[in-house]
């Protein structure tokens, strides 16, 4: 498949209008950017904790701009990519264990926080050892650079998770964009404020990679032989249900918390 038809629906006027006016593809528009802004949050503090090697404020706010158009570039290249691969039912395969694996690994770590706690440390006591025993060595690049790229590298390995799980939602490339785009600009915007939000409501995280869960299910019920593909509105409506069972529930156990008290 030539690059030209492999990006051609992004260049697509009608494409882009159809996208634009129709409710159906605004609500899983909104579906993509509620779960770019709760699987992302933390990657959003990581990245904007990468700027703080850097003394100027100026540079801080600068390198996080640079690196949210990189972050838009890296979408719009592996999204384009991403959408004639998951057309492959062993890619498919592969997505679904890996997103079973992530849900599984969320949960798993709950319930084991100590494992998980000390494999953490593991990791970075060797990051520790090897940044020590790394010899000085003299920079091409200035500070500044090194941070832009730094915070692109981890932009690229942050989001593969969540262009995968977009994909697996959406087979039209420019919803999947728009969703995406969004979800960074707000993931990063209001960082703090969601933070917050899920320090007040934290049953928000676990429902999550439910829904990492879901779409994993929903990747497998599509392969060979089931061919079963969700409706898309209907996926809209399961997340937007679980998301409103998450904060029900929450308020039902904060009051029930409240009376044991």
């Amino acid at each position: 498949m030539s690059i030209l038809k492999l990006y051609a629906p992004f260049f697509d006027g009608f494409n882009w209008l159809h996208v634009i006016s129709s409710g159906k593809d605004w609500m899983i528009i909104f579906t993509l950017i509620l779960m770019e802004c709760l699987l992302s949050v933390d990657n959003a503090v990581v990245l904007a904790a990468q700027t703080q090697r850097l003394p100027d404020k100026s540079d801080q706010r600068k390198s996080l701009i640079y690196g949210l158009w990189g972050a838009y570039l890296f979408r719009f290249i592996v999204i384009g990519i991403g959408t004639y691969l998951i057309n492959f039912w062993e890619i498919k395969l592969a997505g679904s264990i890996y997103l079973f694996y992530l849900c599984f690994k969320f949960f798993y770590d709950q319930r084991h926080p100590k494992e998980a706690e000390e494999h953490e440390k593991e990791k970075e006591a060797r990051r520790k050892k090897h940044h020590k025993n790394k010899k000085p060595k003299k920079h091409i690049l200035s500070l500044f650079w090194r941070t832009v790229i730094s915070i692109e590298a981890m932009d690229i390995v942050f989001s593969i998770d969540s262009v995968l799980a977009a994909l697996a939602v959406s087979d039209n490339p420019v919803v999947v964009l728009i969703g995406g785009m969004i979800g960074i600009l707000c993931m990063r915007g209001v960082a703090e404020i969601i933070i917050k939000l899920m320090e007040f409501i934290p049953e928000l995280q676990p429902m999550a990679y439910v829904l990492i869960g879901i779409i994993a299910l929903k990747l497998l019920l599509a392969l060979p032989p089931l061919h079963y593909e969700m409706p898309n509105t209907a996926f809209a409506i399961v997340v937007f249900t679980i998301l409103g069972l998450t904060i029900i529930f929450h308020f039902i156990r904060a009051k029930r918390h409240e009376k044991e008290l």
